[in-house]
């Protein structure tokens, strides 16, 4: 499978590391940078086309990088087509597949060893979207946001 990743120097590591793991294990990764390390470098040149490269490509998924991951899900959701979500646990990464179709995994390298940073990532790209009717009917509201701009009834 292809995964976009993009980060910004609190990320620079743990993108790299990311890379080799992604490769060792059968997937695909594309580098949106940074290429060095630069400690003043700014996320969102990076991390916006690391989600433009995901949306663009269906079946595709997106791995999003910086201090806590905060502003790298931000920006990522901006792209339309983009939902990633901000991961701080195992169970969070298997949700944000499971409920919320995520295409998009952000995670806070200074907030997580190597190694848990890995697990999550795993866990993300092994989990399945439920396919369940209100997970779907959800997604496509937002979806819907995003297009129009008209808020979904309330009911």
């Amino acid at each position: 499978m292809r995964v976009f990743l993009g980060s910004d120097h609190a990320g620079f590591e743990l993108k790299q590391h990311l890379i080799g793991w992604l490769s060792a294990n059968g997937h695909e990764p594309v580098d949106c940078g940074p290429e060095v390390y630069d400690a003043v470098d700014d996320y969102p040149p990076f991390v916006l086309r690391a989600a433009e490269r995901t949306a663009a490509e269906p079946g595709s998924f997106g791995i999003v990088l910086g201090g806590s991951g905060n502003g790298e899900a931000m920006a990522a959701n901006k792209v339309k087509g983009i939902r990633a979500a901000l991961v701080w646990s195992e169970d969070i990464a298997r949700l944000a597949r499971e409920h919320n179709d995520a295409n998009v995994i952000s995670i806070g390298a200074r907030q997580h060893d190597l190694d848990t940073a890995t697990r999550f990532v795993e866990v993300f790209l092994a989990t399945p979207y439920s396919d369940e009717e209100r997970h779907t009917r959800r997604i496509g509201m937002l979806a819907d946001y995003e297009t129009t701009g008209k808020l979904p009834p309330l009911p």
